[in-house]
């Protein structure tokens, strides 16, 4: 064997698993086709977030008078500029991943890589030279891309996907955005702030729909009082591309409604890159197009896993990160702990930012749990009125019998980085009351989280 352990892609999930079995003494390869980083790093998490800092700069500054702050003449954006420091913050994490590669003597294999017999890998290079490898050990972790629908196929020009998102160099006037996950709801947040008018439209009753209902209306809110067009229960029926500005028929609950936008962005969910890789031929099992695996991410064919984004599990970064951790460390001899797919926060990184962890209040219900629900709003906060953030509230759930936090969801400033606490809290099985008696700092947004525990038990102090 070549290496104790190969594995096919270097996202998030792919060169964490790299480096965990590298610390666990195993020798380790890595294939990739593109960028090393995967996804995230180069063409989703990390440039998004850049983008929207840049939006968030840019807000401050137009609204710099409520602050206390005279800026003389128009505030302008560059979008241009924006591009480019987000491809450069892209390009940094990057070269960190190939740093840490180097720095745990991982190999890179450039090329694109394929299962073509029992512990090997096949890998093609540019110029199409291709090359076998042979581990111990293969993890899948190839990731997934903008899924595109029949009746809304990306040209890249007036359809496109959100790599192109990221790197428009002129803004359009308008947008329509087809889909409000978190793609489609960053994405819409960050044109519409720095002036292009968006049209939002979703196909089921609320935006977020993963999301909780209140929390859902909450953004929707936020996004109507930032002038955004907001098409809920509708769907994008056709696009006509013929003319200067693309003609876009929606159906909706008032019946159709014809809208012109220069761009249409598509943020419809993904595709898992499974195609060409060699399941077919080795036999690796599939359901819809997903690889099964058991706990520990094992196929059925021995010595080949897969994890993150090909699985029917969440496609989060930090799921995939997650459960390359868990099959490495299994592989090794470990005895590690199975994900709980029920304790995994999801984060939206608009504004308000939008995060959630654990059941909503109405799968907490169709569960048959009697529940305890409190909510605090930012608007009774010190801190977020302090920082002009009154939008948003903190909402919890428990279960009304033993007091176990079932579920959290919030919606306002700073809740991306207050989720963890929650996440932390249900893996103790903290309890509604001991939460309320954990002292936290005033003035902060993080007390929103012992009020509204608090607020559950008729205990609340601000309100």
């Amino acid at each position: 064997m070549n290496y104790d352990v190969i594995v096919v892609g270097s996202g998030p999930g792919g060169y964490v698993a790299a480096i965990r079995a590298s610390q666990l003494g195993l020798k380790v390869a890595v294939v990739e086709k593109e960028n090393i980083g995967g996804i995230c790093l180069n063409w989703g998490c990390i440039p998004t977030k850049s983008l929207l800092k840049s939006a968030q700069a840019f807000e401050y500054a137009k609204h710099a008078a409520d602050y206390g702050i005279s800026i003389e003449g128009d505030v302008k954006p560059d979008l241009a500029a924006m591009v480019k420091r987000s491809r450069g913050v892209a390009d940094g994490m990057s070269k960190g991943v190939q740093f840490l590669f180097k720095k745990n003597k991982i190999e890179q294999l450039l090329g694109f890589g394929k299962l073509t017999a029992k512990n090997t890998v096949e890998v093609t290079d540019d110029s199409g030279k291709k090359k076998a490898y042979t581990a111990k050990h293969i993890i899948l972790a190839t990731g997934a891309r903008s899924r595109e629908l029949p009746n809304l196929t990306q040209d890249g020009e007036k359809i496109i996907g959100y790599r192109k998102a990221l790197v428009l160099d002129k803004q359009p006037e308008s947008m329509v955005v087809v889909g409000s996950g978190a793609i489609g709801s960053e994405f819409a947040y960050f044109y519409q702030s720095i002036g292009t008018q968006v049209t939002l439209v979703e196909f089921m009753p609320t935006l977020v729909p993963n999301e909780d209902e209140e929390v859902a209306k909450q953004l929707e809110r936020s996004f109507k009082k930032m002038k955004m067009k907001v098409l809920t229960s509708s769907s994008v029926e056709k696009v006509d591309t013929s003319g200067k500005k693309c003609k876009v028929t929606v159906k909706t609950k008032k019946g159709e409604e014809l809208i012109e936008a220069d761009v249409v962005l598509s943020a419809v969910g993904i595709t898992p890159n499974t195609e060409g890789i060699g399941l077919e031929e080795l036999g690796v099992e599939t359901d819809k197009g997903r690889v099964k695996v058991d706990d520990f991410y094992r196929t059925n064919i021995e010595g080949v896993y897969a994890i993150g984004d090909i699985l029917a599990g969440p496609a989060l970064a930090h799921v995939a990160s997650a459960e390359g951790i868990v099959c490495v460390e299994k592989i090794a001899g470990l005895n590690p702990e199975p994900v709980d797919y029920g304790n995994i926060p999801g984060c939206t990184y608009t504004s308000p930012e939008v995060s959630s962890v654990g059941m909503t209040e109405a799968k907490a219900k169709d569960a048959g749990y009697e529940i305890k629900v409190g909510k605090f709003p930012y608007s009774a906060s010190g801190k977020a009125s302090a920082a002009g953030q009154k939008d948003g509230f903190v909402k919890l759930i428990f279960d009304a019998k033993y007091g176990e936090l079932l579920g959290a969801h919030m919606i306002g400033g700073n809740v991306t980085e207050m989720v963890a606490e929650m996440v932390v809290a249900k893996k103790l099985e903290i309890t509604g009351h001991e939460l309320i008696k954990s002292i936290h700092p005033h003035p902060t947004m993080s007390e929103a989280i012992m009020e509204a525990a608090a607020a559950a038990y008729d205990e609340v102090i601000h309100l």
